[in-house]
């Protein structure tokens, strides 16, 4: 993996940005908040938040489209 915690919570906060987009809750945090929460997590914990794997959409193609 070469990607930077920083470059992880980009791509995160960016999905978030898309999803909350699409389909709005009245109780979503904002992208600042959301952003605020994944600082606090490790790289590791970072990757399991993607939820990617080898089979569906690999932490590559995540960071492609999103990062």
């Amino acid at each position: 993996m070469n990607y930077t915690k920083e470059q992880l919570i980009d791509a995160i906060v960016n999905e978030w940005e898309y999803l909350c987009h699409d389909c709005p809750e009245p109780d979503d945090a904002t992208p600042e908040e959301r952003r605020a929460e994944l600082e606090t997590m490790t790289i590791e914990q970072l990757v399991d938040e993607t939820d990617t794997d080898e089979e569906y959409m690999t932490l590559d193609q995540y960071m492609e489209i999103h990062g």
